[in-house]
C-alpha cells in the first residue's frame, strides 16, 4: 500500500528548543545562556560602536535597520544558509512552502554577491520571458543587488499579483546586458510533473513543499493505470530540484523503501536517525534516479538514500553538496532566525556537505553550439563563500569542485534522461560511462 505523509522528527521548519546549556534565572521565569567575562567585554565593544553611530552617523540612522543589519552580519558570517527572517520575510516563508505565493516563479542562489538564478518554473513569468539557468541577476528596477542579502533580494522580486519588476541580467555568450520586464503573478508550485514514456513512467521532482509526497504517490498510482501490465519500472527526475521541506525529502524516500535508515542528522548535541516503514509505491520495480549540480539539499537527501539501499541507480552528475540542516527558530514578534544546525549523513555515514552525492552512471549533457564548456561555473556548495567544510567521513572527504546543471529543453536531446529510459528498459549496460560502485 502506498505510504501516506507523516510528521516526522527532524522536519526542516520547527520550532526549535534550545537545551543543554547552563542557564542563569531572568525576571519573569526566563533563562539566558551562562556568558563568560570575555564575552561581556565583546557585547561592550558592540553597544560602544552601536552607540557611536547612533549619535555621530552623519544622518540619523533607522535604529531597527540597524540591529537588523548587524545580526544578519553576524549570522552572514557563520555560513551561507544562515540568516535572519524579519516578519514579513517569515509569513513569506510559510507561504511559499505551502506551494503558492506571488513572485515571478524563479528558483535562485547566491554568488560574489549577485543572484544567480538555478531555474525558472515552468509556466511563470520568469519562464515566459525566457529566463535561463545560469544567468546572473545584477538589478532589479536598475537598483544594483550588490550588496543585499539572499533573502532582502527575493523579498524584492516577490511581490503583489499583476505588480513590475524589470531584471538586468548577463547571461553567458551574450556580450551586453539584457532587461526583462516581467509582470508578478500568483506563483502555483507544482512539485511533481509525471507522464508516460511508452512502458516506463517518468516522474519529474521539482521542489520539496509539503505537497510532494501526496502529489508523487498520485503521479505513481496514475501511471500504472496509464502504463498498466507492460510497466517497466520509473525514472525520477531530481536534476535542478533545489530542495525544501526535510520531512517531504523523507517520506519520498520512504515512499520507495520498505526497511533501513533514510537519513542521519548529526548536530552539537544530539544525532538522529530516520528510518523507513515497510510499504514500496513502485511494487519493486527498477527504478533510476536523475541528478545533477543543481540537485541539492532534499534532492541529494532521496538520492543518496536511494543509492545506499541499492534501490535505485543514480545517473547524471555530481549534485550540489548542501548538506546542512537549517532550523526556523522563532523570536516571538520579531520574526526568526534561519540557523545552521547540523550536518546531513547518507545511511552509510557518507557526507553529504561540499562533497554532494556521486551518480553511478557519470554522464554529462553535451553543450549546444556556442556554450562554453562549463556554462554554469560548476555549481556546487563548495563554491559558496563562508561555506561549511566537509568532516572526516568514511569518504574521501575532499571537497566537490562542482558539477554541470545544463538540461537540454528537447527530451530527445536530453542522454541523461534516455540514458535512463534504456536502463529501466533493459536495452542498455551500466558498463558504458560508469564511476566505481
Amino acid at each position: 500500500m502506498p505510504k501516506s505523509q507523516s510528521a516526522r522528527s527532524g522536519v526542516l521548519l520547527i520550532v526549535a528548543v534550545l537545551v543543554g546549556s547552563t542557564t542563569v534565572s531572568l525576571a519573569g521565569g526566563l533563562t539566558r545562556p551562562r556568558i563568560d567575562s570575555e564575552f561581556y567585554r565583546e557585547l561592550e565593544l558592540f553597544g560602544e560602536v552601536l552607540q557611536r553611530v547612533r549619535s555621530d552617523y552623519v544622518e540619523k540612522p533607522d535604529d531597527s535597520k540597524l540591529i537588523e543589519a548587524a545580526i544578519n552580519g553576524m549570522l552572514s558570517s557563520l555560513d551561507p544558509h544562515s540568516y535572519y527572517l524579519n516578519p514579513q520575510a517569515l509569513r513569506e516563508m510559510r507561504v511559499q512552502t505551502s506551494g503558492e505565493f506571488g513572485g515571478l516563479g524563479l528558483e535562485v542562489t547566491m554568488e560574489k554577491g549577485l543572484i544567480k538564478v538555478v531555474s525558472p518554473i515552468d509556466g511563470t513569468p520568469a519562464a515566459r520571458a525566457g529566463l535561463h539557468s545560469g544567468d546572473v541577476i545584477t538589478s532589479l528596477d536598475k537598483k544594483e543587488i550588490r550588496g543585499l542579502t539572499l533573502q532582502e533580494a527575493v523579498d524584492k522580486m516577490r511581490g503583489a499579483p499583476r505588480a513590475p519588476i524589470t531584471l538586468t541580467i548577463v547571461r553567458e555568450g551574450v556580450d551586453h546586458p539584457i532587461r526583462v520586464k516581467l509582470i508578478r503573478s500568483v506563483i502555483h508550485v507544482v512539485p511533481v510533473k509525471y507522464q508516460a514514456e511508452g512502458d516506463v513512467g517518468y516522474l519529474q521532482v521539482t521542489s520539496f513543499n509539503e505537497k510532494t509526497t501526496v502529489d508523487l504517490q498520485n503521479a505513481v498510482k496514475n501511471l500504472k493505470k496509464q502504463i498498466g501490465p507492460k510497466l517497466k519500472g520509473y525514472v525520477m527526475d531530481l536534476r535542478n530540484d533545489p530542495g525544501g521541506l526535510l520531512d517531504q525529502a523523507i517520506a519520498v524516500a520512504d515512499s520507495f523503501l520498505e526497511r533501513g535508515t533514510i537519513v542521519i542528522t548529526k548536530g552539537r548535541q544530539e544525532t538522529e536517525r530516520s528510518n523507513a516503514r515497510p510499504g514500496d509505491i513502485a511494487d519493486g520495480k527498477k527504478l533510476v534516479v536523475l541528478i545533477n549540480g543543481g540537485s541539492a539539499s532534499a534532492s541529494e537527501i532521496v538520492a543518496g538514500a536511494l543509492q545506499d539501499h541499492h534501490r535505485a541507480t543514480l545517473v547524471g552528475t555530481r549534485s550540489f553538496g548542501k548538506g546542512s540542516v537549517q532550523t526556523i527558530i522563532p523570536l516571538g514578534s520579531n520574526g526568526a532566525l534561519m540557523l545552521t544546525t547540523a550536518r546531513y549523513y547518507t545511511p552509510s555515514g557518507r557526507s553529504i556537505q561540499a562533497q554532494g552525492i556521486k551518480p553511478d552512471v557519470m554522464l554529462e549533457e553535451e553543450l549546444p553550439e556556442g556554450k562554453n564548456k562549463r556554462p554554469e561555473d560548476r555549481e556546487a556548495e563548495a563554491n559558496l563563500r563562508g561555506h561549511l567544510r566537509p568532516e572526516n567521513t568514511e569518504g574521501s572527504g575532499q571537497e566537490d569542485d562542482g558539477s554541470s546543471s545544463y538540461v537540454p529543453e528537447e527530451k530527445d536531446k536530453d542522454t541523461q534522461l534516455q540514458y535512463a529510459l534504456d536502463l529501466v528498459r533493459g536495452s542498455t549496460s551500466l558498463t558504458a560511462g560508469t564511476g566505481p560502485f
